[in-house]
C-alpha cells in the first residue's frame, strides 16, 4: 500500500499528468475512471500499470501490475472531481494517416488546428456516436492523450480512427481516395448541408472557432453551411461537428 506523497511512483504519475513533454518522452499516458480504462483495454491498448484505491474501487482488480494506494494518495493523483478509484498508465499508439484504409462510403470529419482539449474530446464523442469512420486533425495544437481529451470523450478516443497529419498530406489523401470534399467557409456560394450528398464517400472540414479554415482550403471543396435562424452567425466548434455527424447518419439511414 503506497501511503507517502514522496513515493517515486506517485511523483512519476503526477508528472505524467502535468507535463506533456515528459508524457511524450516516456511514450505513455494516463487514464482515470472505470469506463475509460475498460474501453482502452477493449480496444487493445497496452497497460503498463494501475494505481487503485481499493477502498473506492469495488470491482475485480485488472490483470497486470497493480499498485494499491491510500485514498489520500489517490485524491492527489486523481484529476477528476468525482472518482472511481482506478488510474491506468498505458503505452501510446501512433496515429499515422497511412494506416487508414477507408471503405467505399467512408465519412470523415477533419478539423484544422484545434487547440482546446475539451472540444477535441466532445468531437470524438460525436464522431463515435454517429458512426463517423475517422477523425483527422491537421496541424494539431493539442495532445490527443491530454487527460481532458480522454475525460471529455468518455474514452471514445480509444475506439475511433483518429489521425494527426498536415494539410498537404490530408488533401493528397482525400484526392487519392476520391472523397467529396465539403469545406465550411461562409460565402455567397455556400449551400445548406442538407442539400449535400453525404451518403457517399465524403469529408467535411472545420477550422478554428475564431478564424475558421485557413486559406489553404479555399477552392479545395464545396462550401457548406448549417442553416441558422438566430441572430448569431456561428456555433461552438464541437456543436457544429455534432450536427454535421448527425446529418451524415440521417442521410445514410434514409
Amino acid at each position: 500500500m503506497i501511503e507517502s506523497f514522496q513515493n517515486e511512483k506517485i511523483k512519476y504519475v503526477t508528472r505524467l499528468l502535468t507535463d506533456n513533454r515528459f508524457r511524450k518522452k516516456e511514450n505513455v499516458f494516463v487514464i482515470e475512471g472505470k469506463q475509460e480504462n475498460d474501453r482502452a483495454l477493449k480496444f487493445g491498448f497496452d497497460a503498463q500499470e494501475f494505481y487503485i484505491a481499493d477502498s473506492i474501487f469495488n470491482e475485480d482488480l485488472p490483470e497486470g501490475k497493480v499498485h494499491l494506494v491510500s485514498e489520500k494518495i489517490y485524491d492527489k493523483i486523481a484529476y477528476r472531481g468525482s472518482s472511481e478509484g482506478i488510474i491506468g498508465i498505458y503505452h501510446t499508439k501512433n496515429f499515422d494517416l497511412k494506416d487508414f484504409n477507408p471503405k467505399k462510403n467512408s465519412s470523415v470529419i477533419i478539423v484544422e488546428s484545434i487547440e482546446k482539449p475539451g472540444n477535441l474530446g466532445a468531437i470524438l464523442r460525436s464522431c463515435e456516436a454517429f458512426g463517423i469512420d475517422a477523425l483527422i486533425v491537421t496541424d494539431a495544437k493539442v495532445d490527443f492523450y491530454n487527460p481532458n481529451v480522454i475525460r471529455s470523450s468518455v474514452g471514445c478516443l480509444f475506439g475511433m480512427n483518429i489521425f494527426y497529419s498536415s494539410n498537404d498530406e490530408v488533401y493528397e489523401f482525400l484526392t487519392e481516395n476520391r472523397y467529396a470534399v465539403y469545406t465550411t467557409i461562409m460565402d455567397k456560394a455556400s449551400e445548406n448541408i442538407q442539400t449535400r450528398n453525404l451518403k457517399e464517400k465524403s469529408a467535411v472540414l472545420f477550422g478554428t472557432e475564431h478564424s475558421g479554415l485557413t486559406d489553404f482550403w479555399v477552392g479545395k471543396g464545396k462550401n457548406t453551411v448549417i442553416p441558422m435562424s438566430g441572430s448569431i452567425d456561428s456555433l461552438n466548434l464541437s456543436n457544429a461537428v455534432a450536427i454535421t455527424c448527425y446529418e451524415i447518419l440521417r442521410q445514410k439511414m434514409t
